[in-house]
């Protein structure tokens, strides 16, 4: 099997958006590079091994990533070949994909047919037919360009890695990785493009991609856990080590805060809840870390194409107080969603008021671009 890392530039400094870094911008809630990224993420059964992001010169940027594939971050130069050419490096595949960051909507049928089509010895682009009629205008005269047989090319670009790395250090003001590998001799297959595929470049296009960005789904997930207070448990929430003399039983960490928020985003992605996917009678899961299985769980919902949009939590306890950690558990996890919790008492009714459990309601509100 091909095995392809995938290359995103993202090192520009927005110029032409008024300053303001385009490929950072957020479309329907998600960085405008995370869109390419979470498609290309799909691809793990057939070869997609990880992905690189290039950010722009100096930026200390670590982006939370919770996928089966990896996110490796390197740094961009002063011109887009100096960009490519650190992306390339950073990536440790035979194949790679070289992609505009402020392409959002480069769709799963392009990736394959690139990916199918790239060999050892030659390079694959997107193209599609000019189809406005063509000007040239030097010097205030303008005259009529024949358009048949003229093609645009977007990205992602795939290509054998080592010899784009060469074809890019030879031929440094390429206006693309495909001009370098022409130039240095080498085969260049072409297959459609996709008239979506367009690059946003002025803010008009920001425009449009946010009107076709509502070509999406938006679902509701519910969460709802309890676990009994006893002695001789650590009480973790979010997690949070919470002083407390009492502790959450369970087979795991008993942590009911991730707990209900984990079902919360699998429901809203159609997926199987905890109870399934990590059952209290398979020994793996005995003591584990819920924050690990929540990464878990974020891989399985990015992979299905799902970006999760907020997920609000309500604890109701009596013993202990627990208001004093509610920072410490956004920051906790805020760092794989927007995140909010609250807590109420039980009011001394029924066990949860009593303090023999604590009980956790959690939505979660989930978005995924249609095909």
């Amino acid at each position: 099997m091909k095995e392809f890392s995938f290359v995103i530039v993202a090192g520009g400094k927005g110029t032409r958006m008024g300053g303001e870094k385009k490929q950072f911008m957020t479309l329907s809630g998600r960085e405008l590079w995370r869109w390419s990224a979470y498609t290309a993420a799909r691809f793990h059964d057939v070869g997609m091994r990880e992905i690189v992001l290039v950010i722009p010169e100096g930026d200390d940027l670590t982006p939370p990533w919770h996928n089966e594939i990896p996110l490796r971050i390197t740094h961009g130069g002063k011109e887009r070949a100096l960009s490519v050419l650190n992306g390339l490096n950073a990536a440790m595949c035979d194949f790679v994909l070289v992609h505009d960051a402020a392409r959002p909507f480069a769709d799963s049928e392009l990736f394959l047919r690139l990916m199918n089509a790239v060999n050892d010895d030659a390079g694959v682009v997107p193209v599609l037919p000019v189809s406005d009629a063509l000007k040239r205008i030097d010097g205030g005269n303008i005259s009529c360009v024949d358009r048949d047989g003229l093609y645009i090319t977007q990205t992602p670009q795939v290509f054998p890695r080592l010899k784009l790395i060469d074809a890019v250090r030879v031929n440094p003001l390429a206006k693309d990785e495909a001009e370098a590998w022409l130039a240095s001799g080498h085969e260049l297959k072409y297959v459609d493009g996709g008239r979506m595929n367009f690059k946003v470049t002025v803010k008009e296009d920001m425009t449009m991609a946010r009107a076709l960005a509502e070509r999406e789904i938006i679902r509701t997930g519910l969460g709802w856990d309890i676990h009994s207070l006893i002695p001789g448990r650590k009480l973790i929430l979010g997690g949070v080590a919470i002083e407390s003399p009492l502790g959450l039983l369970g087979h795991s960490d008993a942590d009911v805060l991730t707990h209900a928020v984990m079902d919360a985003v699998l429901g809203g992605a159609g997926l199987p809840d905890i109870g399934n996917l990590y059952p209290a009678s398979d020994e793996r899961y005995e003591g584990a870390d819920s924050l690990e299985l929540l990464r878990d769980v974020m891989k399985r919902v990015n992979a299905e194409g799902w970006n999760v949009e907020f997920v609000d939590a309500v604890i109701t306890a009596q013993v202990p107080r627990l208001n004093r950690y509610r920072e410490d558990i956004l920051r906790s996890l805020g760092e794989f969603f927007p995140f909010n919790v609250k807590f109420k008492s039980g009011e001394g009714l029924d066990d949860c008021g009593r303090g023999m459990c604590m009980i956790c309601r959690a939505v979660a509100t989930l978005r995924r671009v249609m095909d």
